[in-house]
């Protein structure tokens, strides 16, 4: 079609030889590409964004540009990623998303050809490649299970957590297939694992899967042995404020990296859910990313709280966040802490938890509550980095099998565009008539 070409986006150091070839190309008219050049990862971003329809991005290695969140960023606007690799980087570029990777002294056929096969001209009909089926499905194929556990402050889900991991230790035997992740904001577990290093923790993991795609041996590496219970431990955000750092599609990776590396992943998280549809702001949805992200992806999220009327009101008001979250009722656990031996409390307890989450009234009903018995002792525990009592962590390992056997499999989530309901946008004739 008369008029097509290429729309390049590009960014390169100030020596590469490359990006000044291109360029001359280009204005002398010797390739069919409008090349536009970026000084910066922000400018290029901002330019993804904004609206005008480019074809691919060429972008250098040596930039360190080039992680899963530009990828995501280009995916979303049918853009294209082309790394100009000089040799000296050894990533699997193609395994995170990479259209192309060209060497540092290519020529104007090489990168016709590139641009060909994985880009579009504007104006064009031509559908950008998209990943063989056969790949997710391998993928899925070596999904580990995702278990979260979530409460309320003080109620003890973060012991529940360790008692769980645990039983899931026990029960899958030596070796390493169980890991107990800590992310939550306030992170707390490498303090009842009386951990003496803080690094690596789950900010180094995120950083490994921003651009790359680590074996499994290296996301190993990242965690901490804990022998006598017989999992592995990843350390949690250092301050409360550093989940600034956290990108959600590296994050997504991360968390797919751990299912990949252990049989069960069990993920202690807040119980804080909040996106921009629930309050219109980004940086909350941001700040809630681990949350979000482990609740929307496990295959079951246990809910820990204690009896006593404020006990049960938190309880249920996590239960029904993670119901308003999309999270099936099929996939979540309700746990009472530290709950007494009077079966008469017991039955009381039960039938106000099933009254106050609609169990009578909905197709399906949360799973529990299943109650834990008080112990003493586990503050010395904890210090002294023993075992946990059977008593606490079997009843835990039951119910949880017993929610995984039933609920429905979560398939790995991917982002969707949201529809737009036509005239929610206003019009140019609304403002005309407002401001006339």
């Amino acid at each position: 079609m008369p008029g097509e070409r290429y729309v390049a986006l590009g960014l390169a150091g100030v020596r590469s030889a490359w990006f000044t070839e291109v360029a001359r190309w280009a204005t002398v008219g010797s390739i069919p590409v409008e090349f536009v050049k970026c000084i910066s990862a922000e400018e290029l971003r901002a330019r993804l964004a904004s609206g005008r329809p480019f074809s691919v991005v060429l972008v250098d290695a040596g930039t360190g540009a080039v992680d899963r969140d530009l990828l995501d960023l280009a995916s979303t606007h049918e853009v294209a990623v082309v790394v100009i690799d000089d040799g000296r980087s050894t990533r699997d570029w193609m395994a995170i998303g990479v259209r192309g990777v060209l060497p540092a002294t290519f020529d104007r056929g090489q990168l016709l050809e590139t641009l060909e096969h994985t880009s579009r001209m504007i104006g064009g009909a031509t559908a950008l490649p998209v990943d063989e089926p056969g790949d997710s499905a391998t993928a899925a194929s070596r999904r580990g299970q995702l278990i979260a556990v979530t409460g309320p402050g003080g109620t003890g889900a973060s012991t529940a957590a360790v008692a769980l991991a645990q039983a899931f230790g026990d029960a899958t035997g030596p070796g390493g297939e169980v890991l107990l992740a800590d992310l939550r904001l306030s992170a707390d577990l490498a303090m009842l694992h009386d951990a003496r290093d803080v690094v690596p923790g789950v900010q180094e993991l995120v950083e490994a899967h921003r651009a790359t795609r680590p074996a499994a041996e290296q996301v190993r590496a990242l965690t901490f042995d804990v022998v006598n219970r017989n999992y592995h431990l990843l350390l949690g955000l250092r301050r409360h404020r550093d989940w600034t750092v956290l990108r959600p599609r590296s994050f997504e990776a991360a968390v797919e990296g751990l299912r990949r590396t252990f049989r069960v992943t069990v993920a202690d998280i807040d119980p804080d859910l909040e996106g921009e549809r629930e309050c219109g702001s980004v940086d909350i949805e941001e700040r809630n990313l681990m949350a979000r992200t482990i609740t929307a992806r496990a295959d079951a999220v246990v809910v820990v709280g204690v009896p006593g009327v404020k006990g049960l009101h938190s309880l249920v008001r996590v239960v029904n966040e993670l119901r308003d979250h999309s999270i099936e009722p099929q996939r979540i656990l309700a746990v009472v802490n530290q709950a007494g031996r009077n079966q008469r409390a017991r039955s009381e307890l039960t039938r106000s938890f099933a009254d106050l989450t609609g169990a009578g009234h909905t197709s399906a009903a949360v799973v529990g509550p299943v109650f834990l018995p008080e112990r003493r002792g586990l503050d010395e525990l904890h210090r002294d980095g023993a075992r946990f009592p059977s008593q606490l962590a079997a009843p835990l390992l039951g119910a949880v099998r017993a929610v995984l056997e039933r609920a429905p499999q979560v398939e790995a989530a991917t982002p969707e565009p949201v529809a737009i309901v036509p005239g929610s946008l206003g019009s140019w004739a609304d403002q005309e008539a407002a401001s006339s």
